[in-house]
């Protein structure tokens, strides 16, 4: 076969540094637009970003071609230096971490909905509640003093 033929999607979720409210209403959607430039010039398709003012959930394509390590690690500095030189957010940072999650495509449609409805969801459960049933729900193993920064004191 000459050609390499894939579907490689994902779920990525990151918090802002220190879990700050950093991603106000007024600068979100430009934030998110943004981040969808970031990703098409690394050759993906931003499929659905959402999230709160203190976490972004991203439902997007990746190219083969591009480790997943450095795809996010381009989204997370580009986007910060964006945030603090065009939206006069100095100190803007994400977290270290970040979770990434494949996404098959019979559970694309429910995902999207999902990371649509964030608002929704925090109503009753926070962003720490949430990353740990994700990890849970993927198998993932976790230490729970490496989860989050430690320097985050609520």
């Amino acid at each position: 076969m000459p050609s390499a033929y894939t579907s490689l999607t994902y779920h990525i979720v990151f918090s802002t540094k220190y879990h700050k409210p950093r991603l106000t209403d007024a600068i979100r959607a430009e934030t998110y637009s943004y981040i969808g430039g970031i990703i098409a010039n690394k050759r993906g398709q931003a499929i659905e970003i959402g999230g709160v003012a203190d976490h972004i959930h991203i439902v997007t394509s990746c190219s083969p071609a591009v480790a997943l390590a450095d795809f996010i690690r381009d989204i997370k500095a580009n986007s910060s230096k964006w945030l603090r030189e065009e939206k006069d957010q100095r100190d803007f940072g994400w977290q270290v971490g970040y979770g990434a999650f494949t996404v098959s495509c019979s559970q694309a449609d429910t995902v999207r909905r999902y990371v649509r409805n964030q608002a929704e969801h925090h109503r009753t459960r926070s962003f720490e509640e949430e990353f740990r049933a994700m990890l849970k729900r993927h198998g993932i193993s976790f230490d729970e003093k490496y989860l989050f920064e430690a320097e985050y004191h609520g």
